[in-house]
């Protein structure tokens, strides 16, 4: 049988919506789109680069309890409410992924609460099954 586990972060948001910050389904890791909340203090910051920096601690931080980490992501979906915060981020984003070269896909949209500058989902398969 396929082990399928709930990852929390310990944010607000997912006792309150109802969902969990990643999912392993047996090799596989779905990291649910992860904000730039800092999720301990539920604090944010205003700058957009330092928001994609928490995304993606926050990201690593699934990761790592799933057993894997950013070598093994192999999607990622970026979303952002304004187009021209995308490129200020590229460098942080490039220091993640730029070895890894997972497919991509940015999109612009409105993200839940107008703090948010930008949102990150990603996929991973884990080296082997933990």
């Amino acid at each position: 049988m396929t082990e399928r586990r709930a990852i929390l972060s310990g944010s607000a948001f997912e006792e309150q919506i109802g969902y969990a910050r990643a999912v392993v389904d047996g090799d596989l890791v779905h990291v649910s789109g992860t904000t730039g909340f800092d999720y301990t203090t539920m604090t944010i910051s205003e700058d957009v680069v330092a928001q994609a920096e928490q995304c993606l601690r926050n990201i690593e931080a699934a990761l790592a309890a799933a057993g894997c980490g950013f070598p093994d992501v192999v999607r990622v979906r970026y979303l952002l409410p304004e187009r021209a915060d995308f490129e200020p981020c590229w460098p942080v984003l490039r220091r993640a992924f730029g070895e890894v070269r997972p497919a991509a896909t940015m999109l612009v949209c409105g993200l839940a609460d107008p703090r948010m500058r930008i949102e990150i989902e990603v996929y991973a398969r884990r080296p082997s099954a933990v």
